[in-house]
């Protein structure tokens, strides 16, 4: 069952080939919380994986990015995300970035363009990405990046959790 009824099915399964990591391509999944954004990114990366491909998942690549330049090892750090061949950033934009982390970001980003996949998952739509990427031409680049021959798929604006929920408590009180 797929998480939302705006995602088609067909579009999933052809992502599921893996043929946009063969060709170094984005992908976007954008949605409000609980409409399966986060599964959608990992299945894929999952079925990337099993393809043998070289897969990364994070949630908190901005904080290694920071640890790393603090630490002085930043080029290492973005030299091995730009050697995998599928990156998967979970949650871009639920918390915004200081300018320094956004231009970390841009770094890998610019890494990996049009050789390397980057799969996002986001609760803002690309238009909103200035309240994460706070300086408009740094974002403007990012989104740019980010979406560049790729595919944005939206996932929705209601929770499957909660449509859950709300069904089960029907269903009870139906039955009570």
């Amino acid at each position: 069952m797929l998480p939302s009824p705006t995602v088609d099915a067909a579009v999933i399964h052809t992502l599921a080939t893996c043929e946009w990591v063969k060709k170094g391509l984005p992908l976007c999944l954008i949605g409000d919380s609980g409409t399966g954004k986060s599964h959608l990114l990992i299945a894929l990366g999952t079925e990337a994986a099993m393809a043998g491909f070289r897969v990364r998942y994070t949630t908190k690549l901005v904080n290694e990015l920071v640890e790393a330049a603090d630490e002085k090892i930043l080029t290492k750090t973005i030299a091995r995300y730009g050697r995998v061949d599928l990156l998967c950033i979970d949650e871009l934009g639920y918390m915004g970035l200081d300018r320094r982390g956004a231009e970390l970001l841009f770094q890998v980003l610019t890494e990996r363009e049009e050789k390397n996949s980057v799969a996002i998952a986001s609760n803002e739509s690309s238009g909103a990405w200035t309240r994460t990427f706070t300086d408009p031409r740094l974002c403007a680049a990012i989104v740019d990046r980010l979406t560049f021959g790729g595919n944005i798929i939206e996932t929705g604006t209601e929770s499957y959790r909660f449509a859950s929920t709300r069904a089960a408590r029907a269903q009870d009180a139906a039955a009570g």
